[in-house]
């Protein structure tokens, strides 16, 4: 353990009005790697997750579901912790907000900021968000919320407000004297930009509700979400407890180290929360980092927009390290970053089954077939190339970069430094053809096949500790074929070539990354359109009303908004007579684009490839046309294409999109939608 060293991170805490979903995945798991690395360097390590149960959200979810809020939160809380277990997710600790201890250091946090002049009572009438728990200071009736974009709601009530204005001077001066405290610097800037805007005081309570921790001394308001979810990351290590162990553990964790947050809720943690504890005299976090989101279907997974993806999707067909290894690589940390099924099974095949797991495979085998399982040791007179050491090299090189990238939390790049490596010996184990170096049989070929085998596994030895908080499980296991121990007691950053011992026995041999099913995707595709099914049934058969900001009207009675069975069969008729309403039509995205490129795909007499450019990007499109359209015909020509499709193969080919074309005569002629006046590449349709 390194003397006095401490780490301590956090996640958000999960808002409970809807299940968890890969985008709650992806900051749980970064936070795990960056914990498990930490303790692998010997650093007193403590990770934080959990959930945030109070609010009017919240209530109006139970009540929609025919619950109490606490069998409501109960019931969401252990999804979350249950997932999180099943992920291998080596928390520390799981606060949530209706726990007993948490409440009461929000109440102390409270008396500590009023004791100190920075609470007063006023009465407020606005637009306020319920899906955002956030007060919107402009706009009108029903007014859309600046972040999430649904409509607002008129409240008017006496609130108790915090002195958010007395500290815009003092945010200022900290992000100048301290640059690192948020990250990236996009985020940086956007709150500077905010902060230098002007700070209105802020409201920290409500009384039109009952579901929350109640203000000190006047039980008939609640604290305000945002101050009652952020004081988690003092109230789950000691904040406010009469308990000297507490106390101590407090003293010894806080300031945290990170929190890890989504860049949604980069104004609360980056200004609410600092502000928070300058008033309260509190030391402030180390830094806060922001990543991007993860897109699906082009747009931030909700369950609003219905378009989640489950964790345990992936986990139940490729694994729990296909997914770690996906979202971990394909994402650059800090921005968006777009989930699809295909791309993961292809990352999976290319980098985890083609790469990591051949390169194990491969190496262990032979060293078990040719040394008896055990881990062979050139001879000082076999014969070394120019080969070895640029493997050992490489390794040094890797180990270093990796290292610094990780801490970083340039997650990608340090695996795809890894992967260099994995490249290079994959590619060096063919080019010295270690199989027919054993087919010689001499004295002189013998120590030569041990020098390629020996380097091959150390190379495989070193891979493996530094990926071990990404892929966990399955570098503990390509650990143990090693016949190493305790790979979770390897410090990383000491890692040097030449120290896998000579006759080290190896475990048993088998594949660790199998390739995946060829229905993989299919696979995934058809349980989550089940999951989705499964949700229309249950939204169709419910009777209680659902919660605004979700389905309901904002700003209507729960009662009014409900759908009746009525209502139902109407809905049904229209389905029938084949109507959809304007909200159906505008989710399809029509826009203007100009074909750059079009050619034959081969071996299909109907299909074309082309490439079109829509104004932000260029897309790759299959279409039905060859038969009514020479490709040379198409090159710069506007068409109209669907923009917001999910992309699909036809032939081996992803197709981003589809044109749009009528169809006439006995053999469904295509005929392109096309403009007589000039239009915009980009344009869209409406």
């Amino acid at each position: 353990m390194s003397q006095g060293q401490k780490f301590y991170i956090t996640t958000p805490i999960y808002y409970v009005n809807a299940r968890p979903h890969i985008g709650h995945a992806y900051t749980t798991l970064a936070c795990d790697a960056i914990a498990r690395q930490k303790r692998m360097m010997g650093v007193d390590t403590y990770f934080l997750t959990g959930t945030d149960e109070h609010g009017q959200k919240i209530e109006r979810s139970a009540n929609a579901a025919g619950k109490s809020p606490k069998e409501f939160t109960d019931e969401v809380s252990n999804e979350f912790r249950a997932l999180w277990d099943k992920m291998g997710i080596k928390y520390d600790g799981f606060i949530r907000t209706t726990d007993e201890h948490h409440q009461r250091g929000v109440q102390e946090m409270f008396r500590k900021i009023r004791d100190n002049g920075f609470i007063y009572k006023a009465k407020y009438t606005g637009q306020y968000c319920v899906s955002d728990e956030l007060y919107v200071n402009e706009g009108g009736p029903g007014s859309p919320c600046p972040i999430c974009g649904n409509p607002t709601e008129t409240v008017s009530e006496e609130n108790y407000f915090f002195k958010l204005s007395a500290f815009q001077d003092k945010l200022l001066k900290l992000f100048e004297e301290q640059p690192e405290l948020i990250r990236p610097e996009t985020r940086r800037n956007e709150v500077i930009s905010f902060v230098r805007s002007g700070l209105r005081d802020l409201s920290i309570s409500r009384a039109s509700f009952k579901w929350g921790i109640p203000v000190p001394d006047d039980p008939s308001h609640v604290i305000y979400v945002w101050m009652d979810a952020l004081s988690n990351y003092c109230t789950a290590v000691g904040y406010g407890s009469p308990s000297k162990r507490d106390q101590q553990m407090f003293a010894k964790y806080w300031p945290a180290d990170v929190h890890m947050i989504g860049k949604e809720i980069v104004r609360f943690h980056c200004v609410y929360w600092p502000a928070f504890l300058m008033a309260a005299e509190l030391e402030l976090p180390k830094s806060i980092v922001a990543h991007g989101w993860l897109l699906f279907e082009e747009s931030k997974m909700s369950k609003t927009r219905g378009n989640i993806v489950r964790a345990e999707t992936i986990i139940d067909v490729l694994g729990n390290d296909a997914l770690r290894y996906f979202l971990l690589r394909e994402v650059v940390f800090g921005q968006d970053g777009t989930f699809s099924f295909d791309s993961l099974a292809q990352r999976y095949d290319s980098d985890l089954a083609n790469g990591l797991g051949n390169l194990t495979s491969r190496t262990l085998t032979m060293i078990q077939r040719y040394f008896h399982g055990k881990i062979p040791y050139p001879s000082p007179t076999a014969a070394r190339t120019a080969a070895e050491d640029g493997i050992a090299q490489l390794s040094a090189v890797v180990i270093r970069n990796y290292n610094q990238l990780f801490g970083d939390y340039q997650f990608s790049r340090a695996l795809e430094t890894a992967w260099s490596l994995v490249a290079a010996v994959n590619k060096y184990i063919v080019d010295q053809e270690p199989w027919a170096v054993a087919e010689k049989g001499d004295e002189g070929s013998l120590a030569r096949l041990a020098t390629i085998l020996y380097t091959s596994a150390e190379a495989l030895r070193i891979v493996t500790a530094l990926v071990h908080p990404v892929i966990p499980e399955s570098s503990a296991k390509i650990w143990e074929q090693l016949g190493l121990k305790k790979i979770e007691q390897v410090n990383p950053q000491t890692l040097k070539w030449g120290e896998l011992k000579l006759g080290t026995k190896l475990g048993k041999v088998e594949a660790v990354f199998p390739r995946a099913e060829k229905n993989a995707v299919e696979r995934m595709q058809q349980m989550e359109q089940d999951r989705i099914n499964q949700a229309g049934a249950a939204t169709a058969t419910a009777t209680a009303p659902e919660p605004a900001g979700v389905g309901a009207v904002a700003g209507q009675p729960a009662t009014q908004a409900a759908a009746a069975p009525n209502a139902t069969a109407a809905a049904a008729q229209s389905a029938t007579n084949g109507l959809i309403s304007i909200d159906d039509f505008s989710k399809v995205e029509l826009r203007v684009g100009q074909v750059k490129t079009a050619e034959k795909v081969k071996g299909a007499d109907k299909l074309l490839r082309l490439e079109v450019d829509i104004g932000t990007e260029v897309r790759q499109i299959v279409a039905g046309i060859a038969l009514a359209y020479a490709p040379e015909s198409l090159v710069g020509r506007k068409v109209v294409i669907v923009a917001n499709l999910a992309p699909r193969k036809l032939r081996g080919i992803e197709s981003n999109g589809m044109i749009v074309a009528a169809s006439f005569g006995e053999q469904g002629t295509p005929v392109l939608a096309g403009f007589l006046e000039d239009v915009p590449v980009g344009a869209r349709l409406k």
